[in-house]
């Protein structure tokens, strides 16, 4: 939780917050279903993996923050 000390009106604090969430797509890659922040035509930046194998967990190429290319 963090805390935020201002004498700013709270509708100007949080004025475009909801345009600044990332829009998320789904999509399976090697069998590995996971969520993408698309960057570019197919090239994603990976949020989560949804539905994989525990060892898919350990991969390095699949760890969020990753880049994956997908179709």
């Amino acid at each position: 939780m963090t805390m935020l000390h201002t004498t700013m009106p709270l509708e100007l604090v949080l004025q475009g917050l909801e345009d600044a969430q990332e829009q998320l797509q789904e999509v399976t890659v090697r069998g590995v279903r996971m969520q993408i922040t698309p960057v570019a035509p197919g090239i994603g930046k990976i949020v989560r993996l949804l539905d994989c194998s525990l060892n898919d967990y350990l991969k390095p190429d699949l760890t969020p923050g990753s880049y994956i290319i997908y179709n």
